[in-house]
């Protein structure tokens, strides 16, 4: 699968600004990276490696009498450079869509019992008993542990928590690769599962709102250390995300009969994304020197 690819490694004191803006108005996706003394622009599109260098090797400093022209791109091609510079995070939206769909956002639950933390079966309509979660590991379960992050009750749902996965699955791709990306959702999956069900008992809960928290923590954590474009956030995203947090704790929307939140899965998240990032951005901060 295609990758980001480093195009151009200078000195720190070397300023890009000009020919950044060249980029940007020929429309070549990138991103600038500090790495120890040097910085080193990414370009998420491979396809256009060799015309970024060779427009560093005709522009170094920038176009500001307009001669490159810029070529008109549909969005379609867009999207797809999009998806392919970021096969994780394309990956795990994909699977979460279907599964989504398969289960009709919660309705389907022949086929959710295979996906919750703990197995259960139907009394009535109303009421569902839960195996042990130790009987369902010792029998290789092991999955169950994992598989609620892709368990959504409605459209709205879904479709928040996979705006956000690819906004900071992305981010987190670029910056440290897809595997990275991988074992901390995985990690975070597993984490926000299982302090979600220390915090409430056998539930019926599922979504990826505790992995978001983790990849937010992360990405909030190692950019405060190592400061970096990838890992930069508008404004406000940090604070907004940590209001709510607070906001759903306070059990307001139990009392207006919106459904539980799972808040369990949220902190747990959160504190381990924090952890990681502490170490990450240690561990590159030290690099940097």
């Amino acid at each position: 699968m295609n990758q980001p690819q480093p195009v151009l490694r200078v000195p720190l004191g070397r300023d890009l600004l000009g020919f950044t803006q060249l980029l940007r108005r020929v429309r070549i996706r990138h991103r600038v990276v500090e790495e120890g003394d040097s910085q080193v622009l990414w370009v998420l599109d491979p396809a256009r490696v060799e015309e970024t260098r060779a427009l560093y090797e005709r522009y170094p400093d920038g176009d500001p009498q307009g001669q490159v022209k810029a070529e008109r791109r549909s969005a379609g091609v867009g999207l797809l450079t999009q998806l392919k510079a970021s096969p994780i995070s394309a990956v795990f939206l994909i699977i979460t869509l279907a599964l989504g769909l398969a289960t009709e956002f919660g309705d389907n639950l022949a086929l959710i019992h295979y996906l919750t933390l703990q197995d259960f079966r139907l009394i009535d309509a109303d009421h569902i008993a839960f195996l042990d979660l130790d009987v369902s590991l010792s029998r290789g379960e092991w999955w169950r542990l994992v598989t609620p992050i892709f368990l959504h009750f409605g459209v709205l749902h879904l479709a928040m928590n996979a705006l956000w996965f690819w906004e900071l699955g992305r981010r987190i791709e670029f910056r440290q690769g897809g595997l990275m990306l991988l074992v901390l959702t995985l990690a975070f999956a597993v984490g926000a599962n299982l302090v979600q069900y220390a915090w409430s008992g056998p539930a019926l809960f599922g979504g990826l709102s505790g992995v978001l928290y983790g990849l937010l923590g992360h990405c909030w954590l190692f950019q405060w250390l190592a400061p970096n474009p990838a890992y930069r956030m508008p404004r406000g995203v940090v604070a907004m995300m940590l209001i709510w947090l607070v906001i759903c704790l306070t059990g307001v929307f139990d009392l207006l009969g919106f459904g539980s939140i799972a808040n369990g899965a949220h902190v747990g998240g959160l504190l381990l994304g924090c952890a990681t990032g502490t170490m990450g951005g240690a561990l590159a901060r030290l690099r940097q020197r």
